[in-house]
């Protein structure tokens, strides 16, 4: 995807508080953490309460001065607002402020952009953006003048050529985009059917951004396999996994299960984004158990699982069975909580509590395991090379009509081999 010149930007943040919002704090702090992720400096914060919102500029007209004088004084090119701006507040701010105005979804479709790397991502991040722009068009043409790259115009096409584009041709592109789209998805379904046919369970990574999900999936695959060759990319910043990643986890006792690192959440998360990755959150539909990891080093954990759930909750995930890994306990002050059932406190980083982890996530994914005996004539020896390949063969005898297996096994092998089985 390609990137324009980022120059060196200044923002002030703006945000309202309607009706007195129990998280504005929050989503405040929240915002100056998407601005970090762009590489701008906040330079100050105006909030304003209000009952409703002003429908021209969004704010009051006292307000703006504000935001003017302290554009002024920091010299700062950028004003960053909590909310989704309408076209029309856009333009006015715009016009009022004489600098370069971008909301909520704007930054986080911009840090997307950054991150995509796989066609599927970047197609889902510009069909989210285009549909963004499609109603903004007239004042994103007017900022124009303003923009000398920065947000909005780190993505593919943001800049002047998307903003030349008009109403018919941009239509035909999100069109032309989201066929291609499709037949990604369509490949993926496939894949997850093919998994879901081998019947080994599925356990998916979810969690507020940068909460470690991705260093979780590395410790566990570095675990079990003694190698980082298969390890997905991980980093210190907001949104580094963008695509969703698969990794066979094979235990000790011949049981395995898929691990999936999918896209982590923020609060707000703009709907063109979540209808676009859509297909890719989906994955987390079809697991058999989530992993919900939590930064317990954040003084926000409580925020963070509040929004993960309820982003969950937006999609359809309700009936999923889910653990908490309460993660980066290496970094947390104080005395660290006795790991329980579904709350386990972890250092993935550390290597800290992995062995609770997967013992918590046998206790929920191998539930239809049978354990059993087998008696299985020496004619039909492949059976055996099967059940010690496929199953956890825990004592072999050689008897007169054949091998004798006591072993534990999935239900379809217990199913498939149930002639030869004696007692279970």
């Amino acid at each position: 995807m390609e990137q324009l010149t980022i120059e060196a930007q200044k923002a002030v943040l703006v945000g309202v508080n309607m009706n007195h919002q129990p998280d504005f704090a929050y989503s405040i702090e929240e915002l100056a953490n998407l601005a970090s992720a762009c590489d701008v400096e906040v330079v100050g914060t105006v909030t304003q309460n209000l009952s409703r919102i002003n429908t021209s500029h969004y704010i009051g007209t006292g307000k703006l001065q504000e935001i003017t004088i302290m554009l002024n004084q920091h010299e700062a090119n950028l004003v960053i607002f909590n909310d989704e701006l309408s076209p029309s507040q856009l333009r006015n701010l715009e016009a009022d402020l004489d600098c370069k105005v971008v909301d909520r979804t704007l930054l986080i479709l911009d840090i997307f952009g950054q991150r995509a790397k796989t066609r599927e991502a970047q197609l889902q991040v510009e069909v989210a953006e285009l549909q963004y722009m499609l109603p903004r068009l007239v004042g994103l043409r007017e900022s124009l003048g303003r923009q000398s790259g920065g947000i909005g115009t780190k993505n593919k096409g943001v800049g002047e050529t998307k903003l030349e584009l008009d109403r018919r041709r941009i239509e035909e592109k999100i069109t032309a985009m989201s066929r291609e789209l499709e037949t990604l998805v369509a490949h993926r379904q496939i894949q997850r059917k093919k998994r879901k046919k081998t019947e080994i369970p599925i356990v998916s990574l979810v969690g507020y951004t940068n909460a470690g999900k991705s260093t979780v999936m590395n410790a566990l695959v570095e675990k079990f396999t003694g190698s980082k060759d298969k390890f997905v990319f991980e980093k210190d910043m907001l949104f580094a996994t963008l695509e969703t990643s698969v990794r066979n986890i094979e235990l000790e006792d011949k049981k395995e299960f898929l691990l999936t690192d999918t896209v982590g959440f923020v609060s707000r998360l703009p709907h063109h984004l979540v209808k676009a990755f859509r297909s890719t959150l989906e994955e987390v539909r079809e697991a058999d158990l989530l992993v919900h990891v939590v930064d317990f080093s954040n003084p926000e954990y409580e925020q963070h699982i509040h929004i993960t759930n309820e982003t969950l909750k937006a999609i359809g995930i309700e009936d999923i069975p889910m653990i908490y890994a309460f993660n980066k306990i290496d970094m947390k002050d104080g005395e660290i909580p006795e790991s329980q059932d579904n709350s386990l406190y972890i250092s993935a980083k550390g290597k800290q509590g992995l062995d609770e982890l997967v013992t918590a996530i046998r206790g929920k994914v191998f539930r239809n395991y049978v354990k059993c005996e087998m008696l299985i004539p020496y004619h039909e020896g492949q059976h055996v090379s099967y059940l010690n390949e496929h199953a956890h063969v825990l004592a072999t005898e050689y008897e007169e009509q054949g091998t004798k297996l006591v072993l534990e096994c999935k239900q379809s092998d217990y199913q498939k081999f149930a002639q030869y089985v004696q007692q279970s």
